[in-house]
């Protein structure tokens, strides 16, 4: 694997990550969801999740998109 090749891959992963968290966790704002609340309340246990399963998301479309475009 070539450096340019792994700058790409790790570019596409970090962008597509970063993407879906914030996705993720603007929409767990617009729910009335804090995941900066305080303690562990059910809200804000259920805005953390959804950050989590924004980056996963981001991610695994990041991978998909990069293998689409592979050379």
């Amino acid at each position: 694997m070539n450096p340019k090749s792994m700058l790409k891959e790790g570019l596409s992963d970090a962008i597509g990550f970063i993407g879906g968290a914030l996705i993720g966790y603007w929409a767990g704002h617009l729910l009335g969801l804090d995941i900066f609340d305080p303690g562990y309340s059910n809200s804000s246990i259920v805005g953390i999740v959804l950050v989590g399963l924004g980056g996963g998301l981001g991610l695994q479309i990041a991978r998909r998109w990069r293998n689409r475009h592979a050379d």
